[in-house]
């Protein structure tokens, strides 16, 4: 028989509507008090047992060698478009504790999430550490 082992990155529990406001609110804040101009806006949505966390920075557009029949559009129509497009920093995953929460970081080498430790060196973490961990994006 094989035996059991606890998978962080597996199940969960849907998260109480209740929580939602509270726990938006904590990332708002935490990503306003520590990384405030690197983003223009960031979107905390929330989906069953999944909190996802997303981020809209000012894309970087050169000037000099812009290639209008490249892309279709002028540069500036090309900045709109971009600032439109989210980063993906991490998904958490929701298990019955506001402050023990599981991360997926996004990869865009996969094109998905995949399994992440935090900083603090364990599978679990609160929301202020998971922006923390995927603020890599924001730099």
């Amino acid at each position: 028989m094989a035996p059991w082992v606890y998978d962080p990155h597996s199940g969960g529990i849907k998260i109480p509507a209740r929580l939602k406001e509270p726990i938006t609110q904590r990332i708002l804040t935490y990503a306003e008090a520590h990384y405030a101009g690197k983003f223009n806006r960031i979107d905390v949505r929330f989906r069953d047992k999944f909190c996802y966390i997303d981020a809209y920075i000012e894309p970087y557009v050169p000037e000099k060698n812009f290639n209008k029949e490249l892309y279709g559009c002028t540069r500036e129509e090309r900045i709109e478009f971009l600032r439109t497009v989210p980063t993906h920093l991490c998904r958490l995953r929701y298990s019955g504790d506001a402050d023990k929460w599981a991360m997926a970081f996004y990869t865009y080498s996969n094109e998905k999430y995949e399994p992440s430790v935090f900083k603090n060196g364990t599978f679990f973490g609160t929301p202020e550490e998971a922006f923390e961990t995927s603020s890599v994006y924001l730099q």
